[in-house]
């Protein structure tokens, strides 16, 4: 059985390289100077595409959460904070402009139904759902109204909600992806096997969305079946922000996309033959047959 989703022009899945996508999320810090400069680190690390958040503040936060006193660098308050990390038209038209010119494809997590709307607008070539809206069936159904194929994350969501989820979006142009959703997560709480389960409950591509430090289990991901992957990007790991501590910054990122193509090549078709580069040494050191 083939799974397989096409993402604008990029197929993943079964059979196809495995899609990579750098997650910026807020790790902008609300310039958009900083997200230029992301964008351009998952280009040269060979990222396939770049992935931002989108919210209406006032539509995800109720006002006693938004006036809850919070120190950050732009006020004293949490609504402060969620207004100065949140990028309006304007930031996102030069994010639209720059990625295109650049060659390199982009989406966003959109956490309510006017989130969505505005993203419409860009025409991105897909929509992620973050695991904190999985229960949200409202935006669920909305978002598959777009006609657009669906990225599902699961982190802190049981098989129960999982099933919900999926039966309310389908399966079709569907790719789930595995996640522990805590920043940065535990080795011992990333169950990677829930790769091969999610495999066996359902008929698309599974992939996983890694907040874990270091970069190993990761690939580990790639070798239990992820056909897509996903992690954090930064520009250094020090840089203030909730989401930098467990972001991968442009050396460790090249490194990783790297090592999974080196994976990839090294898979093989599992069929056994005798390579043209063993016959010298076969002939120096087999003594019979």
């Amino acid at each position: 059985m083939k799974r397989e989703v096409k993402l604008g022009d990029t197929w993943v899945g079964s059979g196809h390289p495995c899609f990579f996508t750098a997650e910026i999320g807020i790790n902008h810090n609300g310039d958009i100077a900083i997200a230029k400069k992301l964008i351009d680190v998952a280009i040269l690390t060979g990222c396939n595409a770049v992935k931002f958040q989108k919210r209406t503040i006032e539509v995800v936060y109720s006002p006693e959460d938004l006036d809850r006193p919070r120190e950050n660098p732009f006020g004293p308050t949490n609504r402060d904070l969620k207004r100065n990390l949140e990028f309006g038209k304007k930031e996102y038209e030069q994010i639209d402009r720059y990625c295109k010119e650049k060659g390199i494809m982009w989406y966003a997590s959109c956490w309510d139904e006017q989130s969505i709307d505005f993203m419409e607008e860009f025409d991105p070539p897909c929509y992620k759902i973050a695991s904190a809206s999985l229960t949200d069936d409202d935006l669920l159904r909305h978002t598959r109204k777009t006609g657009k194929p669906i990225i599902l994350s699961t982190g802190m969501s049981s098989m129960g909600q999982i099933y919900h989820a999926v039966e309310v979006l389908g399966e079709e142009g569907l790719v789930i992806m595995h996640c522990t959703s805590t920043y940065p997560s535990k080795p011992d709480e990333l169950n990677l096997r829930m790769i091969e389960t999610l495999h066996r409950e359902f008929k698309c591509p599974i992939g996983y969305s890694g907040h874990e430090v270091g970069l190993m289990t990761t690939l580990a991901a790639k070798v239990l079946g992820a056909s897509m992957l996903e992690r954090h990007i930064t520009l250094d790991r020090a840089m203030w922000g909730s989401d930098q501590a467990a972001s991968v910054e442009s050396h460790g990122m090249m490194r990783l996309i790297k090592d999974i193509r080196s994976v990839e090549s090294a898979h093989g078709d599992g069929e056994k033959i005798i390579y043209e580069s063993e016959m010298p040494i076969m002939k120096k050191l087999r003594r019979k047959g």
